[in-house]
């Protein structure tokens, strides 16, 4: 028989073996976690919707630095 050790490797086979109830509230666990540290629940803009404004104003992230930051790949 095959060991979820095998396949996903030991941090992951302990989480395949919670039970479905116990995984939901370690799960809980890491959103508190998640929340505190700052993160947001708010969905990122879809900007390949039909229905997305570029114009229209958002909130700025929590720390007040954007998400994404642009890396420049070509020589200066």
């Amino acid at each position: 028989m095959i060991q979820p050790e095998q396949l996903v490797g030991g941090e992951w086979a302990e989480w395949y073996r919670l039970s479905p109830a116990r995984r939901w509230q370690e799960s809980a666990k890491l959103w508190k976690t998640y929340l505190a540290l700052g993160g947001s629940l708010d969905p990122e803009p879809d900007t390949q919707s039909p229905f997305f404004d570029a114009r229209v104003p958002r909130p700025n992230a929590s720390h007040g630095r954007p998400g994404l930051r642009v890396v420049r790949r070509g020589g200066i």
